[in-house]
């Protein structure tokens, strides 16, 4: 008789870097567009001041960068 050790079958693991740093977020893509996830160094100063800001004002850092970014890139 086998031993049962109350273990269960670990989750799949996500198939590409995409899926996961997406993993458990409720982003919503924009307009149905998929979205996409680059990395941006900053001073540790400049990061700040954008983190405060952004609190300040109530607002995810996410949104504000993604705002800027369509300004500076219309289409």
């Amino acid at each position: 008789m086998a031993k049962k050790t109350g273990l269960t079958k670990a989750p799949p693991k996500p198939r590409t870097a995409d899926e996961f740093v997406m993993a458990g977020r409720q982003i919503q893509p924009a307009a149905g567009e998929p979205m996409k996830r680059f990395t941006l160094d900053v001073p540790r100063s400049l990061h700040t001041r954008i983190k405060k800001a952004c609190a300040d004002r109530g607002e995810p850092m996410a949104d504000v960068l993604r705002e800027i970014l369509e300004r500076e890139f219309p289409r």
